[in-house]
């Protein structure tokens, strides 16, 4: 196969994404490649200091050395997904009826053939070791220095994180707060449920790599190209899928690989697609 340039390695939507890896565009045939473990993570957290807390559901797929992840909201998953996805080949499972499949899949073999190097276009970001609040605070810090919008603007923030909803608030950015889940902010601020309709009313979008899985991506995607504004996602889901899409609507991406950061207090890494944090908001 003829070596993949810059410009090879992004796409013009994420249906043209799996079809061009279904077509063997990205590398090896998918019908050739198959699943060897499949597994869930389930996580309940609570940080020090904070009034709530969250779970996280994920579902990830083993492709030789890669792991893809796609999360889902917690007991969405059907008993029998997991052995749906064992032994299979990434083909099918690209064509699986469960979408958190599809882009599980679709990001193991990205992560398989595209992994997160400064060839492929990431720059890599330490984390450093700490409590579950340190090293979300300091993702957070990371992620919203991708956004490059001035003090004053409003962002739509697509699945509520408090520890990114602080970083932007100390940068003087404000913020409209979506999650599917509703309720409230760290701050008592309201959280609302249709980010669509929010879209009218920001400068910018932060948006976490989970709205691949439930299929709200696209028309976020689309209203940013549309629009000329900056999306910027943070990705455990499809950390591999999204940094393809950067340039058709997505302008950065902060990936971050299975084992993700809450589940290991030691130092680890993330990895930053597009534009890259200015020196003076560095870790």
């Amino acid at each position: 196969m003829t070596a993949l340039t810059r410009t090879d390695l992004t796409a013009a939507s994420y249906d043209e994404l799996v079809d061009r890896v279904l077509r063997g565009g990205f590398g090896p045939d998918p019908r050739t490649r198959r699943i060897a473990v499949a597994f869930t993570t389930r996580q309940a957290v609570r940080h020090d200091g904070r009034s709530g807390g969250y779970r996280n559901e994920v579902l990830s797929l083993r492709l030789a050395e890669a792991v893809g992840s796609c999360a889902v909201e917690p007991g969405g998953l059907p008993d029998g997904a997991v052995d749906d996805c064992v032994g299979a080949d990434v083909a099918r499972l690209l064509e699986h009826e469960l979408l958190p499949v599809r882009v599980a899949a679709l990001d193991a073999y990205l992560m398989h053939v595209l992994p997160h190097a400064p060839a492929n276009g990431a720059q890599p970001c330490p984390l450093p070791a700490g409590s579950s609040l340190e090293k979300s605070l300091a993702r957070a810090a990371a992620v919203v220095g991708l956004l490059d919008v001035p003090p004053g603007r409003t962002v739509l923030v697509v699945g509520v994180v408090n520890s990114l909803l602080e970083a932007l608030r100390s940068r003087g950015l404000a913020y409209i707060a979506c999650d599917l889940k509703g309720g409230t902010t760290e701050w008592g601020e309201p959280v609302r449920t249709d980010a669509l309709s929010e879209l009218e009313r920001c400068d910018a979008v932060l948006a976490s790599g989970m709205t691949l899985g439930n299929g709200s991506f696209e028309p976020l995607r689309g209203h940013a190209l549309r629009h000329g504004k900056p999306l910027v996602m943070f990705a455990q889901t499809g950390s591999a899928v999204l940094p393809r899409l950067i340039g058709a609507g997505v302008s950065a991406v902060c990936a971050e690989p299975y084992p993700f950061f809450w589940l290991d207090g030691g130092s680890g890494t993330i990895h930053r697609y597009g534009r890259h944090e200015r020196s003076e908001a560095a870790l």
